[in-house]
C-alpha cells in the first residue's frame, strides 16, 4: 500500500511539475492540457468524471486550474496528493516570478529593461480585455445578470469596496427574499474587506492576500481590480506601472497568473513578502477543495446559493471591466502602444499564444528603448 501510494505521489509531482513548467496560455490551457495527460494519456478518471470536476472548481473561489490540480491529486492519493499536485503546479512558476521580481528590482531603472515592460503594458491590456469578453459571453446569460453586472460596473467607478460590491452582487442576485440574510452579515465582513497592508510585513502581506484568494471569483484577471483597489489606491504600496509590470511578468510565465501576487510580495517585502503573499493568497484553494464535495452537492441542491454564486461572478467581471479600463489609461501612451492592443486582439482573436504576444511586446519596447 505505501509502495503503491509513493508511485502515485511520484507520479503526481512528475506530471504537474511539468504542466506547471509548460503551461502558458492560461486556465483554458491548462485544463486542455490536464484533460490530455489525466484522462487520454494515463486513464486516471474518465472524461466524464474530468468534466465534473471543472464543474466543481468553477463553483469555488480562487484559481481554477490550480484547483483542478489539487481535485486530481486529492482523487489519485487522498489529502498527500492534494499537497503535491497542488506544490508542483504552483512551484515552478513561482520560482520564475521570484526570479523576474528580483531583476526588476535589482535592474529595473536601466531604461533597456524600462522600454522592456513599456512594450509589454499594452499587450496586457489586450489580452485582459479579449478574456473578459470571453468571460462575459459564458457569465453573463441572463438579462438579470446583466444588470447586476451593470449594477456592479456603476459602484466600482464610485469607488466602492470590491468585496462589498461582490456581496451585494450576489445577494442581489438572490433576490428580495434572500437579502435580508445576506444583508446581516455584512458588517462582519466590512472590517475584513477595508483590510489592507498598513506595514510592509510578511504578517499583513499575508493576511491581505489570504482575504483575496478566499474570495476571489471570476478568474486570475480579477486579481488586478482587488490589487489596484487594495495596494493601489488605498494601501499606497505599489504603483499602477508596478501593477502592470507584476501583471505582465503573472501572464508571461507559465503556471497561474495568480504567481503575480508572488511579484507584488517581494516589491513590498523582499523574499519573506513574496512567500507571505504566495503562500497567502494559495492557501484557500487547498482548503475550499478539501471541503468542496459537501458543499459542492449543496450548492447544486440548493437554488438560492447557485444564485448568489451567479451574482458574485456577474459583479466580478464588472470589476475585470473596471480595471482593464484604468490599466489602459495607464498603459495606451501614444500611435505605438495604440498598434500593439489592435494587433494583439486581433492576434489573441487568430488563437495566438499569449504568451508569444507578450515576448513581441517585449522586444517592441526593446527597440523602442
Amino acid at each position: 500500500m505505501a509502495g503503491a501510494l509513493g508511485r502515485e505521489l511520484r507520479e503526481l509531482a512528475g506530471l504537474f511539475l511539468t504542466l506547471g513548467s509548460v503551461g502558458f496560455g492560461g486556465p483554458a490551457a491548462h485544463i486542455a492540457m490536464m484533460e490530455e495527460h489525466v484522462v487520454r494519456r494515463r486513464g486516471w478518471m474518465t472524461r466524464e468524471e474530468f468534466l465534473e470536476l471543472v464543474g466543481v472548481v468553477n463553483l469555488l473561489p480562487g484559481p481554477n486550474s490550480t484547483e483542478l490540480a489539487i481535485h486530481i491529486g486529492y482523487r489519485r492519493a487522498g489529502v498527500a496528493g492534494l499537497l503535491v499536485a497542488g506544490v508542483a503546479f504552483i512551484l515552478p512558476a513561482t520560482l520564475l516570478v521570484l526570479t523576474c521580481a528580483w531583476a526588476y528590482v535589482r535592474y529595473g531603472a536601466v531604461p533597456v529593461v524600462q522600454g522592456i515592460w513599456r512594450g509589454v503594458q499594452p499587450v496586457v491590456v489586450a489580452i485582459v480585455a479579449t478574456a473578459l469578453v470571453d468571460f462575459a459571453r459564458t457569465g453573463l446569460r441572463s438579462v438579470r445578470l446583466r444588470a447586476v453586472a451593470a449594477a456592479a460596473l456603476l459602484l466600482a467607478v464610485a469607488g466602492i469596496n470590491e468585496f462589498l460590491i461582490l456581496l451585494l452582487a450576489g445577494a442581489l442576485a438572490l433576490g428580495a427574499a434572500w437579502r435580508g440574510a445576506a444583508a446581516s452579515v455584512l458588517p462582519w465582513l466590512a472590517p475584513l474587506a477595508a483590510l489592507v497592508p498598513t506595514e510592509a510585513g510578511a504578517q499583513q502581506i499575508f493576511l491581505f492576500f489570504l482575504r483575496v484568494g478566499s474570495v476571489l471569483y471570476g478568474s486570475g484577471y480579477v486579481l488586478l481590480a482587488f490589487l489596484r483597489g487594495g495596494l493601489v489606491e488605498r494601501g499606497g504600496w505599489i504603483t499602477e506601472a508596478q501593477l502592470l509590470d507584476a501583471v505582465a511578468v503573472g501572464q508571461a510565465t507559465p503556471g497561474p497568473v495568480f504567481t503575480t501576487a508572488t511579484f507584488v510580495g517581494y516589491l513590498l517585502a523582499g523574499v519573506s513578502g513574496a512567500v507571505a503573499a504566495t503562500v497567502g493568497i494559495f492557501l484557500p484553494a487547498f482548503v475550499l477543495v478539501a471541503a468542496s464535495g459537501p458543499l459542492v452537492r449543496w450548492v447544486r441542491a440548493t437554488p438560492p446559493a447557485r444564485g448568489f454564486l451567479d451574482g458574485v461572478t456577474a459583479a466580478s467581471l464588472a470589476l475585470m471591466a473596471a480595471v482593464t479600463w484604468q490599466l489602459g489609461r495607464a498603459a495606451i501612451d501614444g500611435p505605438v502602444a495604440v498598434l500593439l492592443v489592435i494587433g494583439s486582439l486581433l492576434l489573441l482573436r487568430a488563437g495566438v499564444n499569449s504568451a508569444l504576444l507578450i515576448l513581441v511586446g517585449a522586444a517592441v519596447g526593446l527597440v523602442r528603448s
